[in-house]
């Protein structure tokens, strides 16, 4: 039920609590409940361990007062809360924390200091959402998501994320194989952040939902990939990720993250008010939390248009500072945008065309006021896929979809069954250059790859620029290339990457570069009737063996004119 629905009294639940509360709490952590024929209001109350809060809809949930911990999470009778033992709760239990709880009017507030951190649990009257808010100040407590934990069985699934019915890894103790040579983990989300608004699960009757905050707070930018969710043998778990290293390109940001919402729903998805962008709430203005900046305290970028694109990708405006980011669409017809909400202070604002930076600029944001930024022209030499080519191998986007596998690795390890061979020597002019050309390439696995190309006479006669597009690397993983086996470039220097897992955990997205080698003419064969031939290697003095040997993911290649 959305917050501007009425609740319905057929619907309403309560739970015996009170006198009984050893025995309510006992039954909750079975399962389903009876349900009483009175409706509940709208309260909370307190069973000596849990602050217990009735949101006079269908959902009634319990926070711990020694710990902070969701406790039970009951929708119409079922307890969903909890598997293997475990709360709902930051990262993995905050421990002992100073717990307190409010009413002022139809919001009931719980707040939970733990150290430096803060966090808050709302909830309104009729709704059946639990609201929540993070705060973290700085690096003394460890807390970079919010899990809650889902009881097995309620939402059956096998989706990329799941590993319900597997316990054989594959790497490490999180990518999992099933019998049939697919693979899982928790990691292969398939989804950027600016791809969704929420994630969860549904029977078609009852649907659990996360609905993620508009990430702030985080780091990464709108086409970083987390943890969303998760499924196993023992239960599920739904995520807001406050800070993920895994593939981050960004220092860790501070401060408050939040509303992030739990929703029930009666099988749909979440109501769009609820969706970050959308989402306001006038009601916290006033309830003291720790960060929190109402709508009046907060501005807006906008830009008149955006020429030099290309009309074929979709392109996104970025803003990064160092206390907050944001994004939002370029209109395809102008590329008009408009960013609200934004914390005052000065960003960098990209523009992308996909996930290809071709323009930046410094903005400064003030409170309750627009900046306003005229007709934004691309440089054409911005934009590599711009520059004149003899030939080239996919384009240039800052990702590698259009390559070997592409799709698939973002929800799969490379040694599924379901990829095709990461072999892929090309030949120009065949049609298949990009479709046949793995996305990624390793030391250990599939280095020493090969394009074949013909040169006219008056090419071949000139010294060329070739270029290599990665979008990430691992272990320090970049391309030297030898061409016709007579001349061998330098190893160049990689450039800044992260230094986590990234191929093998569902993720392209690092830091954008471009290799360039100048190649001279007495390099190519001057034979026109025979194809030169480019040996493409991966190299690095570090890493492991096989997919977690050196690799990179590939953007673009192209040679030059």
């Amino acid at each position: 039920m959305s917050g501007s629905e009425s609740p319905s009294p057929v619907r309403r639940r309560t739970f015996v609590l009170g006198a009984a509360a050893t025995a309510g709490s006992a039954a909750l952590t079975a399962g389903p409940l009876a349900r009483p024929a009175a409706a509940a209001a709208f309260g909370y109350t307190d069973d000596g361990s849990n602050y217990v809060v009735d949101t006079g809809a269908d959902l009634v949930f319990k926070v711990s007062k020694s710990t902070g911990d969701l406790t039970s999470l009951a929708y119409r009778g079922t307890e969903y809360q909890g598997y293997g033992g475990m709360n709902s709760h930051i990262e993995s239990g905050l421990g002992s924390s100073t717990v307190t709880i409010a009413r002022s009017g139809p919001t009931i507030l719980i707040s939970v200091t733990h150290g430096t951190l803060k966090h808050y649990y709302a909830a309104r009257s009729g709704e059946n959402n639990v609201y929540l808010w993070t705060y973290k100040a700085d690096t003394s407590v460890s807390a970079t998501r919010y899990i809650v934990r889902v009881r097995a069985g309620l939402f059956p699934n096998d989706e990329p994320d799941s590993y319900t019915y597997t316990t054989s890894t594959v790497e490490a103790s999180d990518v999992f194989a099933k019998s049939d040579g697919q693979t899982r983990s928790k990691h292969y989300s398939k989804r950027r952040t600016i791809d969704y608004d929420h994630v969860g699960w549904t029977t078609g009757a009852v649907g659990l939902w996360m609905v993620r905050s508009n990430h702030e707070k985080a780091s990464g930018g709108p086409f970083y990939r987390s943890l969303l969710r998760h499924q196993s043998a023992d239960g599920g778990g739904l995520y807001e990720i406050l800070y993920y290293g895994q593939n981050q390109t960004e220092e860790q940001r501070f401060g408050l993250q939040g509303p992030y919402v739990i929703a029930f729903t009666d099988g749909g998805a979440p109501s769009s008010s609820l969706f970050p962008g959308t989402l306001t709430t006038p009601w916290a203005d006033s309830l003291g939390i720790s960060g929190y900046v109402a709508a009046s305290g907060r501005g807006r970028v906008a830009g008149v248009g955006i020429t030099g694109r290309d009309t074929a990708y979709p392109y996104t405006v970025a803003l990064a500072g160092a206390a907050a980011q944001y994004w939002g669409p370029a209109r395809s017809s102008d590329g008009w945008f408009s960013i609200a909400g934004v914390l005052p202070g000065t960003y960098t604002l990209t523009v992308h065309k996909s996930e290809l930076a071709v323009f930046s600029t410094q903005v400064t944001v003030s409170a309750g006021a627009t900046t306003t930024l005229n007709s934004i022209a691309i440089p054409s030499s911005n934009d590599p896929a711009n520059a004149g080519a003899i030939w080239r191998i996919n384009d240039w986007t800052g990702t590698p979809s259009g390559f070997k596998n592409a799709d698939l690795m973002t929800y799969a390890h490379p040694s599924d069954v379901r990829a095709a061979a990461w072999t892929g020597n090309v030949v120009i002019g065949s049609g298949a250059e990009t479709s046949g050309f793995p996305c990624y390439l390793w030391k250990d696995v599939n280095s020493g790859l090969l394009v074949y190309f013909k040169l006219t006479a008056a090419q071949a006669a000139a010294a060329h620029t070739l270029r290599i597009g990665v979008t990430t690397a691992y272990a320090n993983g970049r391309p030297q290339v030898v061409v016709n086996d007579t001349w061998t470039s330098a190893v160049p220097s990689p450039p800044t990457q992260p230094s986590t897992r990234s191929l093998t955990n569902g993720s392209y997205r690092g830091n954008n570069h471009t290799f360039t080698y100048s190649v001279p003419a007495s390099a190519w064969l001057t034979d026109t009737g025979r194809y030169n031939v480019l040996k493409i290697d991966v190299v690095s003095g570090s890493g492991s063996a096989a997919y977690l040997s050196a690799g990179t993911a590939i953007d673009a290649i192209d040679l030059l004119a």
